[in-house]
């Protein structure tokens, strides 16, 4: 004796919703973790620690002003005029610093330039404004 009369099967509908939330918080946790890193960046490195510990002679400094132009002991120069005085004193290794005002492009490019010469170039950062 059946109590209760069978019914005929039908589909049961494959619910979307809660996969696409699923889908979206993967999403969201993906973007969040991950790091992107820019496609073209500057790496400078500052690591001294394959130099010799024994003084020397100073490394010349130059300093970058806010017009472009580079200072190097009395000089003060476009960095194309430098160039030519730097490799005729035979200088491969030279600080380089900037005043406060100087923009990134300008340092970015006179980083650029001695390093394409051939010329070791240690940035330092100041915290103190310089004139």
């Amino acid at each position: 004796m059946w109590l209760v009369e069978p019914r005929a099967s039908r589909r049961i509908p494959i619910r979307i919703t809660p996969l696409i939330d699923v889908v979206f918080i993967l999403l969201v946790f993906f973007m969040l973790t991950s790091r992107l890193l820019p496609v073209d960046h500057l790496e400078l490195a500052n690591n001294t620690s394959s130099r010799s510990p024994v003084p020397g002679e100073p490394l010349p400094e130059l300093t970058v002003t806010a017009n472009g132009q580079v200072q190097w002991q009395d000089l003060t120069l476009p960095l194309g005029d430098l160039l030519p005085e730097l490799i005729a004193a035979g200088i491969t290794e030279v600080n380089l610093g900037t005043r406060a005002d100087t923009s990134l492009g300008a340092f970015t490019r006179t980083l650029s330039e001695l390093a394409a010469r051939g010329i070791d170039v240690h940035w330092k950062r100041s915290s103190a404004k310089t004139p």
